[in-house]
């Protein structure tokens, strides 16, 4: 549905963005990342045509945005970062403006806002000027005109920043049923908003793609992905505990973490041993044989924001 190819921006002599490459498919929630200054926005405004590549192409249902702008962005909806509205309408009287400069009218204009309210949950503000409304209920608002023409493909960018817990699971909750049918992609830096409803991501950095896939593959990938966590209790010797364990065949190393109600370890399986299948029976052995009470076990699956900071450069070193 969306495909950007080769993808370059530049601001005289800065390359803000570098041979970016990527699709999403409908039914698909591509989760965008990246530093601040990385290059996400630069990127957005340019599958949707609101800044002109320097090199490459971005297609939107087949329609090149550059060639056959007009028809590419029929089948997009935008919520930019930091939205403009204007203050002094309605809640109802803007929605009305946005579907009017979509070419709807009458009946059928009103039925597109009646539905973007109910799906954005701006029934009680439905008649307040847009001066009286919390961050929250503006930023829905601009949502809310994203939708007006039921697009196939969505750029949201920061679609819960302003939002209350409350409002951020239903917005969520939202992109994720909107997710099964159309395709999405989502600028964020809340990584549990990722693993919510993303079921694809990919990272950018200093304007190049440094990472592509789901948000499990990327957890996989973190330092701490395989690592296993043992807690023992009835043991005499910490020390001797932590020798026999480093000198198990599938360990590569072992880290004591805490002595504090048992002796908590930290496990680094051997490369290529599956914690899971290849440690977890040995331990088990080993703790029977020494007399030990095995109080926790568990496998680190990875965290998603360990490998963002893995392969992003700091602000402070940029």
């Amino acid at each position: 549905m969306i495909e950007a190819r080769n993808l370059q921006k530049r601001f005289g002599a800065k390359l803000a963005v570098d041979d970016v490459s990527f699709t999403v498919q409908k039914g698909e929630v591509l989760g965008f990342l990246g530093p601040n200054g990385a290059g996400k926005s630069t990127t957005m405004r340019m599958i949707t045509g609101y800044l002109p590549a320097t090199a490459g192409s971005v297609r939107v249902g087949g329609h090149d945005v550059a060639d056959d702008g007009l028809a590419a962005r029929s089948l997009l909806g935008y919520l930019p970062e930091n939205a403009p509205v204007y203050s002094d309408m309605t809640v109802q009287g803007f929605l009305r403006f946005a579907a009017e400069l979509r070419g709807f009218h009458g009946a059928v204009r009103d039925a597109a806002v009646d539905r973007v309210v109910e799906t954005c949950f701006l029934q009680p503000v439905r008649r307040q000027t847009v001066d009286t409304l919390s961050k929250g209920y503006i930023h829905r608002t601009c949502l809310a005109q994203s939708l007006l023409h039921d697009p196939p493909a969505l750029v949201l960018d920061e679609p819960t920043d302003g939002l209350d817990p409350n409002q951020k699971h239903e917005v969520r909750s939202l992109i994720k049923r909107m997710g099964e049918t159309k395709a999405i992609i989502l600028s964020t830096h809340i990584l549990e908003e990722v693993d919510a409803i993303c079921s694809r991501v990919i990272i950018i950095d200093r304007g190049r793609l440094v990472a592509n896939g789901t948000p499990a593959e990327l957890r996989a990938r973190s330092a701490s992905a395989g690592q296993v966590t043992l807690r023992l209790g009835g043991v005499a010797d910490a020390a001797a505990a932590e020798a026999a364990l480093t000198a198990l065949d599938a360990v590569e190393t072992v880290q004591l973490l805490d002595r504090e109600g048992g002796c908590l370890f930290r496990l680094q399986p051997k490369r290529g041993v599956v914690a899971g299948d290849g440690l977890a029976a040995p331990l088990l052995k080993l703790a029977a044989a020494k007399g030990w009470m095995v109080g926790e076990l568990h496998t680190e699956e990875g965290r998603l924001d360990e490998f963002f900071r893995g392969i992003t450069v700091p602000d402070t070193v940029r």
